[in-house]
């Protein structure tokens, strides 16, 4: 009988060790809720934030009189103008920094696929046909490249810098923002110059512009006054749907 009654006793411990209070179940219930909302809270609040970022860049492209015929297309825009912002808050551009350049080499070298936006004036200043390297493509661009004498475009961001008399007259300075994408720009000699080539002429008679040796060329008669516009710390980007790109340069995030 003492045997037996060992036995339940040690039953009753045992099935009674995992029994949880209604009160603490109560509590850990709220500990699990409150954590959730407060996640919840954080991504309704960093989801707001992208929205009124997108709205916000979205008004001002709507308010940019574009040529119809060479409009720019909103996601270049967009990307720019994030860039623009995140290295404008990293005091690489100055306060009153407000020339945006952007190439968008995924377009055809025949077409004006550069432009230079006033974006407190909300105007385009220039708006004009610019080369890309002749190793990067033949009318369309596809290669890219950081590497010295490989005569590729590179893609990203830059600031202008000073200019200088050189073998394609008057050029403008460049340094390349994004490691690994474009960082090598100054020691290549990636410069903004004119040149003869970048011309409908030039394309009529071959089917496309000419192709430098990496750099953003442009044409010859628009050259100085484009290049006077930008110098001084001023915003370039050459932009590629290069997926690589996109996911990787910090200047990208929002």
């Amino acid at each position: 009988m003492k045997g037996f009654y060992s036995v339940i006793g040690l039953v009753y411990m045992v099935t009674t060790s995992f029994y949880i209070s209604p009160r603490g179940a109560e509590k850990n219930e709220h500990f699990k809720t409150a954590k959730t909302e407060k996640v919840t809270v954080a991504d309704d609040t960093k989801s707001e934030k992208n929205a009124t970022a997108v709205s916000s860049s979205e008004a001002l492209y709507q308010s940019i009189a574009f040529d119809p015929e060479h409009e720019l297309n909103y996601e270049v825009f967009s990307k720019a103008l994030t860039g623009y912002e995140n290295l404008k808050k990293a005091g690489l551009l100055t306060q009153d920094s407000h020339l945006l350049t952007i190439c968008d080499f995924s377009m055809s070298s025949n077409t004006k696929r550069l432009w230079i936006i006033d974006l407190n004036g909300k105007k385009v200043l220039f708006n004009s046909l610019v080369a890309h390297g002749k190793n990067t493509g033949e009318e369309f661009a596809t290669n890219f490249s950081n590497t010295e004498s490989s005569r590729q475009s590179s893609l990203g961001f830059y600031i202008t810098d000073a200019t200088y008399q050189g073998d394609n007259g008057y050029s403008l300075r460049l340094l390349g923002m994004d490691k690994g994408f474009n960082d090598a720009a100054y020691r290549r000699a990636i410069v903004m110059h004119g040149a003869d080539y970048v011309s409908d002429s030039f394309a009529e008679m071959h089917k496309r512009i000419g192709r430098s040796w990496g750099c953003p060329a442009v044409p010859r008669e628009l050259s100085q006054s484009m290049i006077n516009t930008i110098k001084g710390r001023n915003l370039l980007f050459i932009y590629y749907p290069d997926q690589n790109y996109l996911s990787s340069s910090e200047w990208l995030k929002v």
